[in-house]
């Protein structure tokens, strides 16, 4: 903990600002990721106030190819962070692992559940946490 590099990691030593982006970065997953035919308003709206830079650029390009069967399949997906650990807080950008279960159905059909794991680089902007980049891992 005495190293330059650990002391300036603020996940090691600041529960307060690691709990914040844990649970900023986690919410913001859930909203993002979650959906129904109907309604993907909501998930597009927080995608445009959570994402930027290239994640914001990932998301249009898988949204876009999700939304072709969307309507048709009938796909609701409902996202949840499981578990958010700060990996790297160094003033205002961080690096997280993030897992979610995500509860997937199509139609009438029963509903299936998945677990993902992201690698998520948020930037401190404005005082909101902003995602930046997002790894499937």
């Amino acid at each position: 903990m005495r190293s330059d590099e650990s002391a300036r990691n603020r996940a090691l030593t600041d529960t307060e600002a690691t709990s914040r982006v844990a649970g900023d970065v986690g919410s913001a997953l859930a909203r993002i990721f979650s959906y129904t035919p109907d309604g993907t308003a909501a998930a597009e709206r927080s995608a445009r106030t959570a994402l930027d830079g290239k994640a914001a650029r990932q998301y249009t390009a898988l949204f876009d190819r999700v939304r072709q069967d969307l309507t048709a399949q009938r796909v609701t997906l409902s996202t949840r962070a499981v578990r958010t650990g700060v990996v790297e807080l160094d003033g205002d950008r961080a690096r997280l692992l993030v897992f979610l279960d995500q509860t997937s159905r199509r139609g009438e059909d029963a509903a299936t559940t998945a677990a993902a794991q992201l690698t998520v680089t948020a930037r401190l902007e404005d005082d909101r946490w902003r995602i930046v980049d997002i790894k499937a891992r």
